[in-house]
């Protein structure tokens, strides 16, 4: 897939940590160059980011989330080399709202007709740079009052995953509204999806990786995919705590709590023959999974009948404990790489740490910065594809 579009995220510190993370990974997934920038930054700086989560209380909680690395400069973005912008929400738009650099650039994007999207409380912005009046849009709901202000045509976001489009602007609520707000900017950036029509099933448990779970899952139903998340011994609706892994200058990486992930599938009874590929996240799940004898069962079911399957990071554990990585060229994160070795795989060096592998029908990477790769590579063998 070339390159044919290329976007830019405008970032700040602490964004919403899923907000700027999906949408930049599936977009790299589907071929779109993705350039972030925030004011006062270059290209190498990180942003904190902030994991908002809804736990029962009358709002969201906040916990620190990912550092999210920068890989381009503010004050060198030249307008005519994009062709779209998005704009993540958490509490970074609420003082970029006030800074004019940031909203004359909105305002240009506006003029241009360029596509905008924007999400949470990202439309503090376009309520700053006069983008809104006249217009339908949703956002967080506690953002309305500002976007009436200014003039909004305003949706009730009567759901999470609510997303609005009118002309060249496309809003949304909330980064449970991903799928669709990624797939409407796609389209809007000229993009046409095909090959989707595929059944995937997630093998999720408590504290897997944040990203590793969240980004494929929300990637893939942009596309179109059905994917359905499983874990042992819990049902659809209930949650699985998750795990945010990061690498901030320790020998190994950090751990802190990530949002909590929502499972849309129930364990019991799932059948392998219903699903066209298999996903596995990383995280600490993996540790306790490879000791399930129904999650094994389920891993030798796909890989026999040579489905995609995909795995990442921590996953491999319940790879080599299956017993299916005899005869297989495979990568995982550095300290999986025992398992890989015992388990009859030929081991791949991840090195770059971005970089994934696919031997047959089996996918594999390192870690969560390696994403694009590792959906693009899955899309492959699944026949999905997005033109431009």
């Amino acid at each position: 897939m070339a390159n044919s579009r290329t976007v830019l995220i405008l970032c700040g510190d602490y964004m919403e940590d899923y907000e700027v993370m999906v949408p930049f990974q599936a977009l790299q997934a589907f071929g779109v160059s993705v350039h972030t920038v925030c004011p006062g930054k270059k290209s190498g700086d990180s942003c904190p980011t902030a994991v908002h989560d809804f736990c029962g209380h009358q709002t969201y909680s906040e916990s620190r989330g990912h550092n999210f690395t920068l890989n381009a400069t503010f004050d060198e973005i030249d307008l005519t080399k994009y062709d779209g912008l998005v704009i993540p929400g958490g509490r970074a738009p609420e003082y970029l709202s006030m800074n004019a650099s940031v909203v004359d650039l909105v305002k240009q994007f506006s003029t241009s007709g360029k596509p905008i999207a924007s999400i949470c409380h990202g439309q503090l912005i376009l309520a700053a740079a006069d983008t809104v009046n006249g217009r339908s849009c949703t956002a967080y709901a506690t953002v309305g009052p500002a976007l009436i202000a200014a003039g909004a045509k305003w949706v009730e976001p009567t759901t999470p995953d609510v997303c609005v489009v009118d002309g060249s602007l496309i809003t949304a609520a909330t980064y449970e509204g991903h799928p669709e707000f990624i797939q409407l900017f796609v389209k809007s950036l000229g993009g046409k999806i095909t090959g989707a029509d595929k059944k995937i099933l997630f093998l999720c448990g408590d504290y897997m990786e944040d990203y590793e779970v969240k980004v494929p899952f929300q990637s893939l139903q942009a596309l179109g995919c059905q994917v359905d998340s499983v874990c042992p011994e819990k049902k659809a609706g209930d949650r699985c705590p998750t795990a945010i892994h990061d690498f901030e200058g320790d020998q190994t990486y950090s751990e802190k709590p990530g949002h909590t992930f929502a499972l849309n599938a129930t364990f019991d009874g799932v059948d392998s023959s219903g699903y066209d590929a298999l996903v596995i996240p990383g995280g600490r799940a993996p540790e306790y999974l490879a000791l399930n004898g129904q999650v094994l069962n389920i891993v030798k079911e796909f890989m026999s009948s040579g489905k995609p399957v995909a795995s990442i990071c921590h996953g491999q554990q319940i790879l080599a404990a299956a017993g299916v990585l005899k005869g297989k060229k495979c990568t995982a994160y550095p300290a999986v790489k025992l398992n890989v070795v015992l388990g009859g795989g030929t081991w791949l060096e991840p090195d770059p740490i971005h970089r994934c592998f696919t031997d047959g029908n089996l996918v594999t990477g390192a870690a969560w910065p390696g994403h694009p790769e590792f959906v693009s590579q899955l899309m492959v063998l699944l026949g999905v594809q997005v033109s431009f």
